[in-house]
């Protein structure tokens, strides 16, 4: 990554070749300025995280985002052991000491193939979706990241081509406008 993209996307897909969902969002990002996508199981497709490149990539950008299907209500496997091996301790955080994300933005952008209604205290889950992402809300807390709205999208089986490239390029155009400062 190179000192002009301030926007970091670490994507985390099982089949993106298969995907409709994730294919379509990571594709509308190629030419985006500012922006650099890693597709972490194209560049690590034997799960060997090249930890200094990461966290240079890390170091550069200014937001995070973490792309990614919902997989039984957590990202997949290999975001995680992304964040584990990344993020220690030492570097992205310390004992009374800022660490090398503090100051930085995260969003989550994902997908569910539930229907939104369904992400409720009385929908199907039982839960709102925004409470399945406290883990990651406190993970930016615990690095001294601020915290972006999610870009999330639900009943994904039920998206129409002509929905999903509105929904591309809604998120191409949010993620490019992501140095703007968000409360949530």
């Amino acid at each position: 990554m190179t000192a002009d993209h301030k926007t970091l996307v670490l994507l985390d897909h099982p089949n993106l070749s298969a995907s409709r969902i994730n294919r379509a969002l990571s594709s509308a990002l190629k030419d985006a300025p500012d922006l650099t996508v890693h597709d972490l199981r194209r560049l690590y497709p034997e799960g060997h995280i090249d930890l200094a490149a990461e966290r240079a990539a890390v170091e550069a950008a200014e937001n995070i985002v973490l792309q990614y299907p919902t997989h039984w209500y957590a990202p997949p496997a290999f975001l995680k052991t992304w964040l584990d091996e990344v993020l220690v301790r030492g570097w992205a955080y310390g004992t009374g000491a800022p660490g090398a994300l503090a100051g930085k933005t995260l969003r989550v952008a994902t997908s569910t193939g539930g229907a939104g209604e369904a992400y409720s205290p009385d929908g199907f889950h039982g839960w709102d979706y925004n409470d399945i992402l406290i883990p990651l809300q406190a993970t930016a807390r615990r690095l001294g990241m601020q915290w972006l709205r999610p870009f999330v999208l639900h009943g994904v089986r039920n998206v129409t081509d002509e929905q999903l490239q509105d929904l591309a390029q809604d998120y191409r155009n949010l993620l490019s406008l992501s140095t703007v400062r968000e409360h949530v």
